[in-house]
């Protein structure tokens, strides 16, 4: 467990070859990571899962819960810990009954409270917000307030994930709002001036450093 108010989820870059698993083991080696998503495209799922196995491995033996970005199919194949679904990605119920009760199931809800809280009745493990900020990882259709975060955290047990553009400079408003968890990718894989271990670690300082938590003023 972490004492931090906001926990680090890892989404990868979309090439995770060469070097790639020395690095993802180097990043969550440098801080407290709670999250992985393995996300690539365009390969097809004996591709996807040759490439996975070796990160899979590395975040088992670190205790990170090991995510794929998409397909319940290719979840089922590696005994992923869990899938997370875009609205166009599938069905939550249909999820739950492929891979059983153990696997979480995250789903992005963009800046909707009502696809957050269908999300939830329909059994989500966790629900994502976003995009908080302009991504170079994403053409982000979708923007989210950080207010959005205060009224789930402050109505709902269900975990909330922040996404979207979220550096170091710009994470304490999410941390401060209510996020869960933080969730990126460039701002650790592209960081300028910091390698990915440089990059988590000024993540947890970041989110130390937040104010704390706002609990009134609720809409």
């Amino acid at each position: 467990m972490t004492d931090l108010a906001s926990q680090l989820y890892l989404i990868s870059p979309l090439d995770v070859t060469g070097a790639f698993p020395d690095r993802l083991a180097r990043a969550l080696d440098a801080g407290p990571v709670a999250a992985f998503q393995f996300r690539v495209k365009d390969i097809d799922e004996h591709g996807a899962a040759r490439l996975a196995e070796p990160l899979q491995r590395i975040c088992a033996d670190r205790d990170v819960a090991f995510i794929v970005n998409d397909s319940v199919g290719l979840a089922k194949r590696l005994g992923a810990d869990g899938v997370h679904l875009g609205q166009e990605d599938g069905d939550v119920a249909e999820a739950r009954q492929r891979l059983g009760r153990d696997v979480q199931i995250g789903v992005t809800c963009h800046g909707s409270r009502h696809l957050a809280m269908e999300a939830g009745e329909a059994g989500a493990d966790y629900v994502a917000f976003g995009a908080f900020f302009p991504s170079t990882t994403k053409d982000a259709k979708h923007r989210a307030e950080p207010d959005i975060l205060t009224w789930w955290s402050t109505l709902f047990e269900l975990p909330c994930v922040a996404i979207g553009g979220i550096t170091q400079a710009n994470c304490a408003p999410l941390v401060s709002a209510g996020a869960d968890f933080l969730a990126v990718s460039a701002a650790v894989w592209n960081a300028d001036g910091m390698n990915e271990a440089q990059a988590v670690a000024a993540f947890i300082e970041a989110i130390r450093a937040a104010p704390p938590r706002e609990t009134e003023g609720l809409a």
